[in-house]
């Protein structure tokens, strides 16, 4: 089963539904593109809000296109200096985290849940999770080389038609591994 992947690195950032992005930047507004990701159809924009936590607040980079549910993704870091109890999830499962406040240009809104660190996970298209032999929600090990070489385990194999093949960590695990630079890779182990 073993494969390469390329890890990325993924900073802290917000997903807004529209009733929110109404609510922040007013009613209408439309996400603009600042930079393109490699999941399809997922970008960068250049709007950013600040989330309030329980001890001090920071700017968030808003990542497009609107979601079904507002979400909050942080690195343990981050987490911590901003006084949140983040727990570890999968995106999307944000029942019974931590809540903020949310801050826009014109309005603000306060969120029950929805502030998570996000769990490390490989996106991959049905065609390279067949060739790695991997199915949706496998959990899976990645070996990263170098002079401070680790094994990421317990990642979360997504395999969907709407996925590019790469590898999500936050920037304390890219970190952690020493990884900067164009295209790290990985190794998908059993």
């Amino acid at each position: 089963m073993p494969g390469k992947i390329i890890i990325e690195g993924s900073g802290k950032h917000c997903h807004v539904t529209r009733a929110t992005l109404d609510i922040l930047f007013g009613e209408g507004f439309e996400l603009e593109v600042k930079k393109w990701l490699s999941q399809p159809g997922q970008f960068v924009t250049p709007q950013k809000v600040t989330v309030a936590g329980p001890r001090k607040s920071a700017e968030l980079s808003i990542i497009g296109p609107c979601r079904k549910m507002d979400q909050v993704e942080l690195s343990l870091t981050d987490a911590t200096a901003l006084g949140f109890n983040a727990p570890i999830r999968e995106s999307g499962d944000v029942a019974d985290s931590a809540g903020c406040r949310l801050i826009g240009p014109k309005g603000e809104i306060e969120l029950r849940e929805g502030v998570i660190i996000a769990k490390r996970h490989v996106h991959l298209s049905p065609a390279d999770a067949e060739t790695f032999g991997i199915t949706d929600k496998q959990i899976v090990k990645v070996r990263v080389g170098g002079e401070r070489a680790l094994v990421f385990d317990e990642v979360v194999a997504r395999v969907g038609p709407d996925h590019a093949t790469f590898m999500h960590v936050d920037y304390d695990e890219m970190n952690s591994a020493a990884l900067s630079g164009a295209d790290p890779v990985g190794e998908i182990l059993d």
